[in-house]
């Protein structure tokens, strides 16, 4: 059944691609009726293919489709969808707190090895440093290379409000790591102040006498696995949130936008890309962590974080991805939500390409001291970023006001900003995911026969077994 099912969605999607190009290229010209109805019946045949797979990379993927032909052919409805993907990411908000506190406590208190956690800790900020300088260099080198700034002449009109920022010295930053009041952490969903109150607390908990802290670890365990549960109920709902997603940003800006700052959205794409070989895929390599495996197994997490241009929609997924991949519990849980504040590498190469953007489309000159000054700056500044849409954009008008230059461009790049940030958030994806591995690798606790054997094990259980 389903291999018939396959072969006529082929032949329906070869048909509407053909006819698409046809009519573009006015060879054959056919009625926009005719080639919407073409194009829907395809995706009526992909969706039916969905329903019967029950796979969610599957369904991700097909409703990544709907949902740009959503927006493209009905672009109102498309806007008008918002809520959907809005309710998707406060679901996914609130898990983040509780998901993090339960397995940080649970594997720093359940193992009872304070030094491993200290080991984790310096390995975990040596690695991201390190990845993270690379990131911001090759942002630099791009943005120097590519000049995607020069030339630009501002519009007249630009009165889009943009938000205050207040410059912010090193000891603010510091002390912005440190929690006051939990609950309020928790609602700001500040993930560095809930890492470090959840490691404290697992460090209280692990100097208790034993009998007296196996009754609270084993409650937090049955709460990390609670919130696991809850996470896969969430996910029936992604392919719904990821399409309105899709289908908000093409109705919103157009299916052809990338005629807007092309360049800049063109010199971040492939800056992007040579960090990712040039970085990630050497690392994965050394630590012995099989890339195709690897790339196969952050699928899922990838493409949520790519369609809603948030991390923390694709944290929980993340780590249950990279636990199902060989990386033992307690490293995840510690270095995964530890690396979303301190291992945003793709925000990072960001910043500094759009920082220098904004000296070359405001004529503002920066001698190669100025940008390594510029480095120093981002690689504190880029730290505890936030998991959410559009966070980075607060810590570039912090790196302008610090530089004293004007702040306009910034609208400019607001208009494609979320193209950008489903580049940077995937990427910033990525990096954690491979930093767990590496991290696991480095502690000896890599599995590695559960890590080939990885791309074998089914994802989402039938709905009867949640």
């Amino acid at each position: 059944m389903k291999s018939k099912i396959t072969m006529i969605n082929i032949v329906l999607v070869t048909i509407a691609a053909i006819a698409s190009v046809l009519s573009a290229y006015d060879i054959v010209p056919l009625s926009d009726s005719l080639l919407i109805g073409l194009r829907w019946l395809a995706l009526a045949g992909l969706i039916i293919y969905a329903i019967l797979k029950k796979n969610l990379t599957t369904s991700i993927l097909i409703s990544m489709l709907v949902g740009t032909e959503i927006g493209y052919d009905f672009p109102k409805m498309g806007t008008e969808l918002h809520f959907l993907r809005q309710i998707f990411l406060q679901m996914i908000k609130t898990v983040i707190a509780p998901l993090l506190f339960a397995t940080l406590v649970t594997g720093i208190a359940g193992h009872s090895d304070l030094k491993q956690v200290g080991r984790m800790g310096w390995k975990s900020l040596l690695y991201f440093e390190v990845v993270t300088t690379f990131a911001l260099v090759i942002g630099l080198l791009f943005a120097n290379w590519f000049k995607p700034g020069v030339g630009i002449i501002p519009p007249e009109t630009l009165n889009a409000a943009l938000p205050k920022v207040n410059q912010q010295t090193w000891q603010e930053i510091v002390l912005h790591s440190f929690p006051e009041n939990i609950a309020k952490s928790i609602y700001h969903g500040e993930v560095l102040q809930i890492v470090v109150f959840s490691v404290l607390f697992g460090i209280s908990l692990a100097l208790l006498p034993a009998g007296k802290k196996e009754k609270f670890v084993h409650g937090v365990e049955l709460l990390a696995e609670v919130m696991f549960k809850f996470t896969k109920i969430i996910m029936y709902f992604a392919p719904i949130g990821v399409g309105a997603a899709i289908a908000e940003t093409v109705g919103h800006m157009g299916i052809d936008v990338l005629k807007n700052l092309a360049l800049l959205l063109a010199t971040l794409y492939c800056a992007l890309i040579v960090f990712i070989l040039v970085v990630f895929v050497p690392v994965a390599m050394i630590a012995r962590i099989p890339v195709i495996k690897f790339a196969k197994a952050i699928f899922e997490p990838v493409s949520i974080a790519f369609a809603t241009t948030s991390s923390e929609s694709a944290l929980p997924k993340a780590m249950e991805k990279m636990e199902k991949f060989g990386v033992p519990r307690q490293i995840v849980s510690f270095v995964m939500p530890t690396g979303y504040s301190f291992n945003l590498d793709g925000s990072t190469l960001y910043l500094a390409l759009a920082t220098v953007f904004v000296a070359q489309a405001t004529g503002t000159e920066m001698s190669v001291g100025q940008q390594l000054t510029m480095v120093l700056l981002l690689m504190l500044t880029s730290k505890g970023v936030a998991g959410i849409p559009r966070a980075t954009l607060v810590i570039l008008l912090g790196a302008i006001a610090n530089f004293g230059m004007p702040e306009w461009p910034v609208l400019l790049i607001m208009g494609i900003d979320e193209l950008m940030d489903m580049a940077r958030t995937s990427v910033n994806v990525t990096g954690n995911c491979l930093a767990t591995a590496v991290i696991a690798r480095w502690e000896g606790e890599l599995d590695d026969q559960k890590m080939h054997d990885s791309d074998k094990v089914v994802d989402i259980p039938a709905a009867s077994e949640v």
